[in-house]
């Protein structure tokens, strides 16, 4: 059978490896990268397993076993089952009256959007809430949402993009947030690198990438950054174009969870008016702070991902880490683009990209840390 096509990239002294059949990254030795090559040209196992078991002194059924092994994990397996779209009941009508229509602006551009109810109004509109305007009669974009037999459809300019689940409402959201991006940048899916789960930061000249688990400090970082001279470019959703490989804007609020208020409060009174999500499936509170980006159109170069972490207590510590640690911990919570090209993109990015690990308890000393990263001085 077809090899599946594989990109390689060797990067401190690991080669991440691309397979194009389920769009997966994985980091491996450059033995075992060696071997996949080797199978992916057609050379006969017992021939590879010849040279391995005089390299590395092993017996040669050993070398063959663990060829064939690799053959199967790597080559034979079935294709990625984890698309995020469900039965897509293409018949079914779209309701005639929907309880919900909202108007956003976002630079010149007005979009309709159409919620059957509150259940659908509630994925999406608080983070949107701040573009809000008054009814419009001209608009250029109009999305619909509406749930029916437990799946969520989303149609575009009377298209159908899919349906999904009620268990995969992330991936509706992402689907959702993409198709906004494609309106407002003008490009379409496979024009993008890829999507980060990050916050994006910008002294208007470049951007920075503040990546970290749930709960590390991405966004209240990021709210305190834009309170002392820094632009939000984007929060939670960062897309990356595949053509210059720049960081896009992306309207979305800046999400600010319950315990982060106390530290942002004095800093922003509206806060403690502003209303207050309980999303039970993520297990978190939150209340929605408006960017002061102006300029949702903007798309800046990025040669830095930080990853953030705020401890209490702790020293501050600005370093620089692994790319391979940085590339799988980058990974797991990302949407790459399948497309071959992009793929070789994104590891060409990734490879001139600067990695590292910030932790701290200081806020000021965190600003005035992320402020030497943007003039180089660490």
């Amino acid at each position: 059978m077809k090899k599946t096509t594989t990109l390689y990239k060797v990067i401190d002294d690991k080669t991440i490896t691309w397979f194009e059949n389920n769009n997966e990254y994985v980091v491996l030795e450059n033995t075992t990268a060696d071997i996949l090559k080797r199978l992916h040209k057609g050379i006969a196992v017992k021939e590879i397993a010849t040279v391995l078991s005089k390299k590395l002194d092993v017996p040669l059924d050993k070398t063959i076993d663990l060829i064939l092994e690799l053959d199967k994990k790597f080559f034979t397996k079935e294709k990625s089952k984890t698309s995020e779209i469900g039965n897509d009941f293409r018949e079914l009508k779209k309701p005639k009256d929907f309880e919900f229509i909202k108007y956003y602006k976002i630079n010149d551009i007005i979009f309709k959007i159409s919620f059957l109810s509150e259940k659908e109004l509630s994925l999406v509109h608080p983070k949107f809430a701040h573009l809000v305007i008054d009814e419009a009669t001209e608009f250029e974009n109009e999305f619909e949402v509406f749930i029916n037999h437990n799946y969520i459809f989303l149609y575009v300019n009377n298209t159908f993009i899919g349906s999904w689940s009620s268990k995969n409402v992330h991936y509706f959201q992402g689907k959702f947030s993409m198709e906004l991006i494609q309106q407002i940048h003008q490009k379409e899916e496979n024009e993008w690198l890829g999507v980060f789960h990050a916050s994006a930061i910008s002294n208007s000249k470049k951007s920075m990438l503040f990546l970290g688990d749930s709960g590390n400090g991405k966004s209240t970082s990021l709210a305190l950054l834009q309170a002392n001279g820094f632009t939000c470019l984007a929060d939670d959703f960062v897309p990356v174009d595949a053509k210059k490989q720049e960081v896009y804007s992306f309207p979305a609020a800046i999400s600010i969870k319950k315990n982060s208020l106390e530290t942002l409060l004095p800093i922003y009174p509206e806060l403690g008016t502003s209303a207050e999500y309980n999303f039970t499936r993520l297990n978190k509170i939150v209340r929605y702070l408006k960017p002061n980006n102006d300029d949702f159109f903007a798309h800046l170069p990025c040669n830095d991902l930080v990853f953030i972490k705020y401890e209490k207590d702790a020293e501050l510590s600005c370093k620089e880490i692994s790319k391979i640690d940085a590339f799988q911990q980058l990974i797991p919570d990302s949407w790459l683009s399948p497309k071959k090209e992009n793929a070789q993109i994104f590891l060409d990015w990734f490879e001139g990209l600067k990695c590292y690990q910030l932790t701290y308890s200081d806020n000021k000393k965190m600003i005035a840390s992320v402020t030497k990263l943007f003039d180089n001085d660490l």
